[in-house]
């Protein structure tokens, strides 16, 4: 195993180990610790999602992850208090394993420097 998958599989492990001790559960993928990013970003705290804004959140929490980057801008708040966010570099082409991996990095970035 390539060294560099191994040590973020580890720090990705390690995340998933204290946002379980944080929360009582253990997320079970990325999408769940994305949805917990937009749930945090949103900062309304939880109840109950709809169908849309879940997978609104999920979009907030890419966007804010990949903001690290410089591949998106936070462009201000709408009436209800969603963020809004715009792509200002284009996406690297990466296949789905690549961009896991990219997400997986920056969501641990985001939990080192926002969270923890």
């Amino acid at each position: 195993m390539d060294l560099e998958i191994e040590n973020l599989s580890q720090s990705w492990d390690i995340l998933l180990d204290k946002l379980e001790q944080i929360l009582g559960k253990r997320p079970a993928d990325l999408n769940a610790v994305l949805f917990l990013i937009g749930v945090q970003e949103l900062g309304k705290g939880h109840r109950f999602f709809t169908k849309e804004e879940k997978q609104d959140l999920m979009h907030i929490a890419i966007c804010k992850v990949l903001s690290f980057s410089g591949i998106y801008e936070l462009k201000g708040l709408d009436q209800d208090g969603w963020p809004h966010w715009e792509l200002v570099q284009k996406l690297p082409f990466v296949n789905m394993l690549e961009q896991e991996k990219l997400l997986k990095a920056h969501v641990i970035e985001y939990f080192e420097k926002e969270v923890f």
